[in-house]
């Protein structure tokens, strides 16, 4: 049953920061969405997800319609703290993860500074990140000079033309075009803040796998396998955190699976957080 979905908005130490909402109670689906993103990537699945247990898709500082101040923590730990605030805002105190992209070092960092919160996690093409590479755009935006270039001559046909590559069913126009609308001046630099304060791919992911492989958590990862910026090598090491992981390839998906094929990603996810209801 689909439930309506309603868009709230809190202040969270001063930074606007609207989000998506569907039912209520103090456990909650949060869908954290990644880079390029916001809370409405997950609109259509928060209000399925909301007619088994409340369901809420943030956008987080520097993206979407949230504020995207220069002086705001664009670090892993900046932004597990802002979630950590919204949720205690929110009096959500049991957490389901559904994270995508830089989604999932944010949630993941959370969940390891809160271990008894998390109920669950569920990683579409995201997640702990042994021996990762960064992927050849990051590369440039956390070049000095080089980055900025890049930003400044990003254009809405070169914007599609990334977003496209390593997508074989296609992205939808409209999630496409909304995303441009997005990456304005302030997320654009949001982006460089982030991706050069994120030095330690390594020592994140051992960190987090040490905190969260103990509490044996229900997961579920979902990977695009055409995925250029996360490859698919990476899904199956998710069990090397998450022992009862269930890993699902979408062989002709990309990096957005949820906007390039969202009833596979539904058919997958629905039952998995009910399965958590239940059980």
């Amino acid at each position: 049953m689909l439930a309506l979905v309603k868009q709230q908005q809190l202040r969270i130490a001063g930074v606007a920061t609207p989000y998506l909402e569907a039912g209520d109670g103090a456990t909650a689906a949060v869908f954290v969405h990644g880079n390029p993103g916001a809370g409405e990537d997950w609109r259509a699945l928060v209000g399925e997800v909301g007619g088994l247990m409340r369901a809420i898709a943030p956008d987080l500082p520097g993206f979407g319609g949230a504020d995207k101040p220069p002086t705001f923590d664009y670090t892993l730990g900046g932004y597990a703290q802002h979630l950590h605030a919204l949720l205690d805002a929110l009096q959500i105190t049991r957490v389901h993860l559904v994270l995508h992209d830089f989604g999932g070092p944010w949630g993941l960092w959370w969940a390891a500074l809160n271990p008894t919160r998390v109920a669950s996690v569920t990683l579409i093409n995201t997640g702990v990140l042994p021996g990762y590479r960064w992927h050849f755009m990051a590369r440039l935006w956390r070049t000095p000079l080089v980055g900025e270039l890049m930003m400044a001559t990003t254009t809405r046909l070169g914007f599609r033309l990334l977003l496209g590559l390593g997508n074989p069913r296609g992205l939808p126009r409209e999630f496409v075009a909304r995303m441009y609308r997005d990456f304005d001046a302030g997320t654009r630099r949001a982006v460089l803040k982030l991706y050069r304060a994120t030095s330690d791919i390594e020592a994140y992911s051992q960190q987090v796998s040490a905190a969260l492989r103990p509490l044996n958590l229900p997961a579920l990862v979902i990977w695009g396998r055409a995925d250029i910026y996360l490859p698919a090598t990476l899904a199956q090491r998710q069990c090397e955190t998450f022992a009862r992981a269930r890993v699902v390839m979408l062989d002709d998906s990309g990096h957005f699976p949820y906007a390039d094929n969202p009833t596979a990603v539904a058919e997958w996810l629905i039952p998995f957080l009910q399965q958590q209801v239940v059980g």
